[in-house]
């Protein structure tokens, strides 16, 4: 009897290899619906069909990490762009406030320029520091301003609050002041609080002042507002100097120990005012040959 060859011999077709697995599968899916004779198949079958499944989601898992990939590129060159564009609006930003600032303080100096040419015939001329040396030991700054711009020597120097210092050098386009905290330098006062009028000098230390050879029992307080005098003809009357901040009296002691705090300061502003006494008006000449005519 013959046989046909292995290689020969042919299985069920393809049509009803694909009608009998489907008839199967509704079979289960049946089963597993109504019945549910084989509770342990289902998880036999999802173990079995897991690493198919895993080899189908693959390429799409590539795909996406790929995607992942390139779009941190982007979005590490955007934080880039994101990054410059933060530092240059903050420098903006920074120079925004620094020019407001600058701003109030100009608007501050404004306002004391009328103030000051109002009530002590001064004219002001605005001046910026340049810069103030590091050894502490001096206690002079460096303004903008020098004989070019009329400046001359013995001028005070003042901010929008009081008093900083006077001029004692002066050069053709800087001048040199002298701060009133230098050990060397005095300016007459008055007590606002009882028109007490005395001397304040510098302590030759920052943010102090001394007022000396007052007696143990000279009426002063502390939180007493020291303002110019007028007397000399240097500073003019009624500007802001110092804050007496400390008192101590030593009944041992002939003069009392008063330190105080001058309310203006260069440390503070770039901007000050270089205040110079304008000559006194003329009277009117109307009124100069009235009073003649009655003289005579």
């Amino acid at each position: 009897m013959e046989t046909t060859p292995q290689f020969f011999r042919h299985g069920p077709g393809p049509l009803a290899r694909l009608l009998f697995f489907a008839l199967l599968s509704c079979l289960l899916m049946a089963e597993d619906l109504r019945f549910k004779y084989f509770p342990e198949l289902r998880p036999t079958i999802a173990i079995i069909v897991f690493p198919i499944q895993k080899l189908a989601h693959l390429p799409a898992q590539i795909y996406d990490e790929i995607k992942v990939f390139l779009d941190s590129f982007h979005v590490l060159k955007e934080n880039e762009i994101l990054r410059q564009r933060y530092l240059k609006d903050r420098e903006q930003l920074l120079r925004l406030r620094t020019l407001q600032t600058e701003n109030k303080q100009l608007r501050k100096l404004l306002g004391a320029v009328k103030q000051i040419e109002s009530e002590t015939k001064a004219k002001a001329v605005l001046a910026e520091i340049l810069y103030t040396p590091r050894d502490p030991f001096s206690h002079k700054t460096t303004l903008n301003k020098g004989s070019q711009h009329q400046i001359q020597a013995g001028q005070i120097v003042i901010d929008n609050k009081g008093i900083i210092g006077q001029i004692t050098q002066v050069y053709p386009w800087v001048s040199e002041v002298t701060l009133i905290t230098d050990k060397d330098h005095s300016v007459p006062i008055q007590v606002v609080r009882n028109n007490l009028r005395s001397v304040i000098s510098g302590a030759g230390k920052n943010n102090e002042l001394e007022l000396r050879y007052l007696s143990v029992n000279t009426d002063i307080q502390t939180n007493d507002l020291l303002v110019t005098s007028g007397i000399g003809g240097v500073y003019p009357p009624g500007i802001p100097v110092a804050t007496v901040t400390e008192i101590d009296r030593n009944p041992a002691d002939t003069f009392a120990k008063i330190t105080s705090t001058p309310i203006g300061g260069v440390d503070r502003n770039r901007q000050v005012l270089i205040l110079s006494l304008l000559p006194p008006m003329p009277n009117n000449p109307a009124e100069t040959s009235e009073i003649d005519a009655e003289n005579y």
